[in-house]
C-alpha cells in the first residue's frame, strides 16, 4: 500500500470516476491510474469501484467505507509535513489562500498588509477563483484557507465561519435619474439594464431572489466576477450596476454615484473555511485573527476535529 493509491482512489470519486481527470490532477497517465487502483483491490481484497468494461462507476459498498479511511490517512499525512515543517521552520513558509476577486481586492489588503509586517518570512499565495473552485482547493490541500461569500457552508468536509456581513449597492453614472428615487425601489431599477456579478458570485444568488420575489425578470445585460469591470461598464453608460458596498469607494470612483440598496437586497454573509481534520500552521491562525478577529483559535481547533471526535 502506497500513498499514490491512496491519492488515485480518493480523486477518482472526487472527479466522478473520470480516470482522465484524475491522471491529470495526479500528473500521471490513465493506464497508471487504473493500475494504483487495481493494486490497491488486489491487496485489500476488496472490490472498491463498480465498472462497466474499463469504465469506473460508482463506489461499492466497502469501496464507501474504504474511502472515508482513505481521506483521512491522507489528511493525517498532510498534518504530519505540517507539523514537521512547523517545528523546523516557526515563522517561514507559505500561506495559500483561496478566495474570490472582490474578497481579495476589497476585504483582504489591510490582513496581509498586517499579516506580513508580523510574519516577513512567510509567503501569501492568493489562489482567485470561482466559491465552488474554491472548495476544492481547500478539500484537496492546495489551499489552506478558503474565503468568499456563497457556496463554502454547502460542503460537509469544510467547517466553515462567518467573517462580516455586508450588503449591495446600486451604482449609477453622475446625474442619473435613479438618484432622484427615495427610497430606490426594485421596480425602479428593472426599467434599466442591469450589470451585476456571474451566478454564484459576490451574493449574485439574493440580488436574483429579490427579482423573483418581486415578480420581475430583469434585463442582466451584462455579468463579470470583477467589481471594477462592472463598475467600468455603468461608467460607459451600458447600464445600472449592482455591486459589493466594499467595492465602491466616493474618492476613488470618480464620476459614479452609490445608491444604498440593503432594503432591496437580503444581507450577506463573508465566510472563511478549512477543512476539516487539517493541521494549521501557527502563522495561518494569526492570519486569520487578522481578517476575522470573532474567530478564535479555540473555536477552530475544536471545530477542525474529524467528524465524531469534537465531543
Amino acid at each position: 500500500m502506497n500513498f499514490q493509491q491512496l491519492r488515485s482512489v480518493r480523486e477518482a470519486a472526487r472527479r466522478g470516476f473520470n480516470l482522465t481527470e484524475v491522471a491529470n490532477a495526479l500528473f500521471t497517465s490513465q493506464p497508471g491510474v487504473s493500475r494504483q487502483i487495481r493494486e490497491l483491490e488486489e491487496e485489500l481484497g476488496v472490490v472498491i469501484f463498480e465498472r462497466n468494461g474499463k469504465r469506473l462507476t460508482g463506489l461499492t459498498a466497502p469501496g464507501k467505507g474504504i474511502l472515508k479511511i482513505v481521506e483521512r490517512l491522507l489528511v493525517e499525512a498532510e498534518n504530519l509535513r505540517n507539523a514537521s515543517a512547523e517545528y523546523a521552520a516557526q515563522d517561514s513558509g507559505t500561506l495559500t489562500v483561496a478566495v474570490t476577486h472582490t474578497q481579495a481586492r476589497y476585504a483582504l489588503p489591510e490582513a496581509v498588509q498586517a499579516f506580513r509586517t508580523a510574519f516577513p518570512n512567510v509567503r501569501i499565495a492568493l489562489q482567485q477563483s470561482a466559491p465552488e473552485h474554491i472548495a476544492e482547493l481547500v478539500l484537496s490541500g492546495r489551499a489552506d484557507i478558503g474565503i468568499a461569500t456563497e457556496g463554502l457552508s454547502a460542503f460537509p468536509e469544510l467547517v466553515s465561519f462567518p467573517c462580516y456581513r455586508w450588503s449591495h449597492l446600486v451604482v449609477v453614472p453622475e446625474g442619473h435619474e435613479l438618484l432622484s428615487k427615495t427610497p430606490l425601489r426594485i421596480e425602479d431599477l428593472a426599467t434599466y439594464p442591469i450589470i451585476t456579478y456571474d451566478v454564484g458570485f459576490t451574493g449574485r444568488g439574493h440580488i436574483d431572489s429579490a427579482f423573483v420575489e418581486a415578480g420581475i425578470a430583469p434585463d442582466v445585460a451584462l455579468t463579470a466576477m470583477d467589481s471594477d469591470v462592472i463598475k467600468q461598464y455603468v461608467a460607459l453608460g451600458m447600464g445600472v450596476g449592482i455591486v459589493a458596498s466594499m467595492a465602491f469607494d466616493h474618492g476613488r470612483d470618480k464620476g459614479l454615484r452609490a445608491i444604498g440598496a440593503s432594503h432591496l437586497f437580503a444581507p450577506n454573509v463573508t465566510r472563511l473555511a478549512l477543512r476539516r481534520g487539517a493541521y494549521l500552521r501557527d502563522y495561518a491562525y494569526h492570519f486569520i485573527e487578522r481578517f476575522a478577529p470573532k474567530v478564535t483559535r479555540d473555536e477552530i481547533e475544536k471545530a477542525l476535529l474529524p467528524m465524531g471526535e469534537a465531543a
